[in-house]
């Protein structure tokens, strides 16, 4: 075990050993893609990301079709702005469950991770912008005696 010390001039010749960070290694595929599965809600999304023209590919449709609300595609090249990385890869995606808020999150939170996979040194910006942290709000479940998970029946006196 380690030795003591009997006094406190020997303490500071004891090196403590600090812990090293993680080192983020690149991990890719046979085809050379970077693979990650992203979630919100109920959707999960799994997401591929390759060198490329910067084509968004959904469930084989083109992201213009598949999110036609502009906000969703603002959101899902969110990550891809933040880390000056717009028009660089191809993403190709499958996304099921949820409603088109759900996977349109699910969709950049997977592009995010997918991209600290392929470039491990874009981790700090993605994660000071939030991108890496899956959100976990989902809805509330219904209970026992109430209208909603929360609503009480309407109060009658008679």
């Amino acid at each position: 075990m380690a030795e003591t010390v009997q006094s406190l001039e020997g303490l500071s010749s004891f090196k403590t050993e600090t812990p090293e960070q993680p080192k983020h290694v690149q991990k890719l595929d046979k085809q050379g893609r970077a693979y990650a599965t992203g979630k919100r809600k109920n959707a999960v999304a799994r997401v591929w990301i390759k060198p490329g023209s910067g084509k968004i590919t959904v469930n084989t449709k083109t992201v213009e079709v598949f999110f036609a609300r502009p906000v969703l595609r603002m959101m899902i090249q969110q990550p891809l702005v933040a880390s000056n990385r717009n028009g660089q890869y191809d993403v190709i995606c499958t996304v099921s469950g949820g409603g088109l808020s759900g996977q349109a999150g699910a969709v950049r939170h997977g592009i995010s991770k997918a991209l600290t996979y392929f470039e491990p040194d874009l981790r700090t910006p993605l994660k000071r912008g939030g991108f890496l942290t899956r959100d976990s709000r989902v809805v509330e479940r219904k209970k026992y005696g109430k209208a909603k998970a929360r609503r009480s029946f309407q109060f009658s006196k008679r």
